[in-house]
């Protein structure tokens, strides 16, 4: 069991690490800490109502809701502002939304910290959004029976308006915020003690309400890093060398570049945090300036540990270590999986593979940097603003509390904003020319600097007896590890054999829900392949590798014992033991997938097939319950076609249905173009792809049809932001299997290998 995840659940929340104070704000909100000198207090509003750290109310009555999530594009901001609305009663048309700063009064309330990812967000924050909400309006009721002369019990709210409907009398929030009367202030205790609405009282969860964000970003006011500019701001360029990790810069000649007009330095980074190796930033009075300025540097370099590396030898590494018995940590370590395998009536192996990936987000890199005295700013958007912070404060050599981050709006993450690269030569450029810098990656930069989903090599021995049923399984995941590379302790696992931390967000998925007695997973770092190819989290994680090696096995178990797949998996989720309640929800997304799709009721042409596939993303102690039903057509070149994608998910509670459909069917579409077009390769140290000509992502014109059956129950809401991603490429590999019998175990799938797997 994954310990640190296993704490990460709504039901640990600490209220009393949030500032839940009711009354009349004193400072309103700024962007940065208030205890250090020098912060911009402009935003202040002394006459705002801030029933909790999380939002205010204005005297005109409009509620801006201040959202402590990177907003790139799934709404999290809306979802925030739609849970509190709930609660507090108020007028959709009357929400606000902003993004928080660093201040640590916006930690998360489970993790401690300021990180967007795992599809974490609502489900970890629902229950403290609501409550804040909840406060929000007993205060505002308390104020209003006051005011008007009657019992608080007998008012009613709604709309932002606040009635008694036996006088007919009614205020509205904004006349209760105008009075000054709202001081009612609420412990962490009294907090817990809220009694929530309950699902059928519900009025705004569960409705598509047009989310926030939009307006601005369709009318061009929302700002995003790209879009940053400060008085007297300069621009950076940056040079990387050819080795993703590792070189080092011998020289810097200049002399061309001091002929570029605007030209001002080229900064060689001395990054002490270990982010960057190698790395120059030519710094210029505008972007095409530095860019050229950039170009017209030369630079020699010492290649470093890892200039001879390629995608082959960490392949190669990776079997040599699943080879040794003492290598790696037990991620699962359930029963007896060697004896199993000695009586079985039949055992399996079959080897997984996955290549590196990028993320390639629309919005390039970018951060721009400016020092005012001792403090640092840092306008960018960011997943991770607590380490991000960190960073930016090491790169400058300051104490963190010394940072103010400016959130941005993120044009796209996906796991590549939680990682403060971008920051670094901002921030040492800012500091060698006095003057702030604004640094955007070109396209080239991003993809060659990627902190990539790792290339993943994975072992899968299965035991069956003489029935049929799976008695035995045992897994071995060999890659980099992402979390490991932060640095950060809680992020880590403790291993059950005892032989140290691992990382968990290598092996998730793997400790899946199906019952098998005897069930060992081992994680496995390549410690080549960390330190070449620096990797971090992209969306949906481990399970993106992890259950595209156990749900091909099943699909294979299944046609070797002569069991349907879908079948095979009903029956292997029996909920017995620690499966219980998970394993029955994952089954009702598999029957309705299948359901949808007509699985199993269809005579399909030749060359066409049907597979299933089922996970329970991302943690197994935040998951999210997702079944998929891939239609595809081969043809006799080995070409796959996907015509259509059946994506049934437990939600558990829905925020916002039009929100969740979006996230599910990107999410969808992100899995087939992972499993079918997106491979990045390591060739003498470097990323080969350097745009997307070579890295091509699932074009307009290979759009399947997607089809998404959300699941709605009242259980308490889960993630789909990644979910759906880690279903589709198992579930395209065993329609593949059910078409032409062409088994394919590595991804991407491309038309040689299903044809070489057609011929053999």
């Amino acid at each position: 069991m994954n310990e640190h995840v296993k704490n990460l659940t709504p039901e640990t929340t600490d209220l009393s690490r949030r500032s839940f104070l009711v009354g009349t704000a004193a400072t309103g909100l700024v962007l940065g800490y208030a205890a250090v000198p020098g912060i911009d207090k402009a935003l202040a509003a002394p006459s705002n109502f801030e029933p909790s750290v999380w939002y205010s109310i204005a005297p005109d009555g409009l509620v801006t809701v201040t959202c402590g999530k990177a907003d790139m594009g799934q709404h999290v901001a809306s979802t925030m502002a739609q849970i509190v609305a709930e609660e507090l009663g108020a007028n959709w048309k009357d929400m606000r939304v902003q993004l928080a700063s660093n201040d640590p009064k916006f930690n998360d309330p489970v993790l401690g910290a300021q990180i967007t990812g795992g599809s974490w967000s609502t489900m970890m924050n629902f229950d403290a959004m609501s409550r804040a909400g909840a406060a929000g309006r007993m205060a505002l009721t308390e104020a209003a029976a006051a005011a008007m002369g009657v019992p608080a019990g007998e008012l009613v709210v709604r709309s932002s308006t606040i009635s008694h409907p036996k006088s007919k009398k009614s205020m509205s929030f904004a006349d209760v915020v105008k009075s000054g009367k709202a001081t009612k202030t609420f412990t962490a205790d009294e907090l817990k003690a809220i009694k929530l609405k309950s699902p059928d009282q519900y009025t705004m969860i569960g409705v598509s309400v047009p989310q926030l964000d939009i307006p601005s970003k369709t009318n061009g006011t929302a700002k995003y890093g790209i879009d940053v500019m400060l008085p007297g701001m300069v621009h950076g360029a940056i040079v990387t060398p050819p080795v993703r990790y590792g070189a080092t810069v011998k020289s810097v000649d200049d002399s061309a570049a001091k002929k570029v007009p605007g030209f001002i330095k080229a900064v060689t980074l001395d990054d002490k945090t270990g982010t960057t190796t190698g790395w120059v930033v030519a710094v210029a009075n505008t972007y095409a300036n530095a860019k050229k300025a950039a170009a017209a540097l030369k630079i020699a370099y010492d290649g470093g540990p890892n200039a001879k590396l390629s995608s082959e030898s960490l392949f190669t590494e990776a079997k040599r270590l699943q080879g040794l018995s003492d290598s790696g940590e037990f991620f699962v370590k359930d029963g007896d999986p060697s004896a199993a395998f000695g009586t079985a009536a039949k055992v399996m192996e079959a080897e997984y593979t996955t290549n590196i990936n990028i993320h390639a987000p629309m919005e390039p890199m970018n951060a721009t940097a400016e020092f005012k005295g001792d403090i640092l700013h840092i306008h960018s958007g960011n997943q991770f603003a607590t380490r991000s912070g960190a960073i930016a404060a090491g790169a400058a050599g300051i104490d963190p509390k010394y940072v103010v981050m400016h959130q941005m709006w993120l044009g796209g993450g996906f796991g590549r904003r939680l990682d403060a690269d971008m920051m670094v030569p901002a921030v040492q450029a800012a500091k060698a020319v006095g003057k702030p810098v604004k640094v955007i990656y070109t396209r080239e930069n991003d993809m060659t600097m990627d902190f990539s989903r790792p290339l993943t090599y994975q072992k899968v021995k299965a035991g069956m007896d003489a029935d049929g049923k799976v008695v035995a399984l045992s897994h071995d995941v060999v890659s980099a590890w992402p979390t490991a590379r932060w640095g950060i302790p809680d992020f880590l696992t403790p291993s059950v054999d005892k032989k140290g931390p691992l990382d968990s967000f290598t092996v998730n998925g793997s400790d899946f829900f199906y019952t098998v007695p005897n069930h060992y997973v081992r994680a496995i770092k390549n410690e080549m392949a960390h330190n070449a190819t620096p990797s971090g989290q992209l969306r949906s994680v481990a399970p993106g590798w992890t259950f595209w090696a156990v749900e091909s096995m099943i699909d294979e178990i299944a046609h070797a014992t002569g069991k349907d797949p879908a079948q095979l998996r009903i029956s292997l989720l029996d909920g017995k033991g620690k499966n219980d309640g998970g394993a029955q929800r994952l089954r009702n997304t598999l029957l309705a997938a299948m359901g949808l799709a007509g699985y199993g009721t269809k005579q399909l042409p030749k060359g066409e097939g049907m597979g299933v596939a089922c996970v329970s993303s991302q943690e197994r102690a935040t998951a999210s319950w997702t079944a998929c039903v891939a239609h595809v057509a081969v043809a006799p070149s080995g070409e796959v076609t996907v015509k259509k994608l059946t994506v049934a998910t437990d939600v558990g509670t829905q925020v916002n249905p039009d929100g969740i459909r979006a996230q599910v069917e990107g999410a969808a579409l992100w899995g087939m173009s992972l499993a079918m077009f997106e491979k990045a390769t390591l060739k003498d140290g470097g990323i080969e792809q350097t745009n997307f000509d070579s890295y091509t992502p699932l074009r307009m014109s290979q759009m399947p049809e997607v089809a998404v059956n959300v699941i709605a129950n009242g259980e308490k809401a889960t993630g789909v932001g990644e979910p759906a991603v880690t279903v589709v490429a198992p579930a395209i590999g065993n329609a593949i299997f059910n078409a032409v019998g062409a088994r394919v175990r590595a991804l991407p799938i491309t038309a040689e290998a299903v044809k070489a797997a057609m011929k053999a």
